[in-house]
């Protein structure tokens, strides 16, 4: 009998194992943050991960709260000014992978963490983009993760805070120096991959339980599914265990013990 987990762990299991090893990967704080570091120190010992501050190649104990955490800097190999972070290596082409997280996603992978609502009157502002518009457009692709709901899957976002494809499909085309754009998004239920041709969303992997009417019924445009759909792999004991003692530790010592 396989080990009993939840579907965030899934989530993150399935999304850690995307990164592989010698990858250098540009980090999202939150759920990209936490898959990375699952990847860190489980199958991809040498992935080399930066973060927005300026932290190179750092090895964090504990989940940062944010960007300008200490940890951060505390266990990296060496911290640089954010301009050549931006400059030299991530527009300069050294980073292979960017590891997002949105609050709003539509179907041509386009990510709005601006506002919900009308742009003049919001129902809700968000923290705005940060590094995001510039990782998406810069890094070699970009990894998405995300809770699945109608809610933030949706058919046209409200806001384009960070390009995937554009309205419509096209926004990369033709395009000098930019990145492959998304290549996977990692839900709480599923794996999705841009369409070859149209570059909307196709689910392409089920997570063990889900069904089709489970993804449709938390999605917001009339999602489809790939041909020759597969099954996400479960989660193995060593995967559950280090990530539950790093979310452990972090709980801790945000707690102050």
């Amino acid at each position: 009998m396989s080990q009993e987990y939840t579907s965030s762990e899934m989530m993150t299991v399935t999304a850690a194992r995307a990164l592989e090893n010698g990858m250098t990967c540009f980090v999202g704080i939150g759920l990209p943050s936490e898959a990375a570091n699952l990847a860190r120190l489980t199958h991809a010992p040498e992935v080399v991960l930066i973060y927005e501050s300026g932290t190179l190649q750092t090895k964090p104990e504990i989940l940062p709260l944010s960007i300008g955490d200490g940890e951060l800097c505390e266990s990296a190999l060496t911290t640089v000014a954010v301009p050549e972070m931006f400059r030299y290596w991530l527009q300069g082409g050294k980073v292979n992978v960017g590891f997002l997280g949105t609050a709003q996603i539509d179907r041509f992978a386009n990510l709005n963490t601006t506002l919900i609502g009308d742009y003049k009157a919001p129902k809700v502002r968000l923290p705005g983009g940060g590094g995001a518009p510039e990782i998406a457009t810069n890094a070699g692709e970009v990894f998405i993760t995300l809770k699945h709901s109608k809610r933030a899957f949706v058919k046209d976002v409200d806001f384009v805070t960070t390009l995937g494809f554009g309205r419509d499909g096209k926004g990369r085309d033709n395009v000098p120096n930019i990145g492959k754009g998304p290549t996977r998004v990692i839900t709480d239920l599923c794996v999705m991959k841009p369409d070859p041709d149209t570059k909307e969303l196709v689910v392409v992997s089920l997570h063990p339980g889900v069904t089709c009417e489970d993804v449709i019924d938390a999605t917001g445009w009339d999602i489809r599914f790939a041909e020759q759909l597969e099954s996400t792999p479960e989660p193995n004991a060593n995967e559950l265990e280090i990530l539950r003692e790093l979310k452990a530790r972090t709980e801790r010592a945000h707690a102050g013990e």
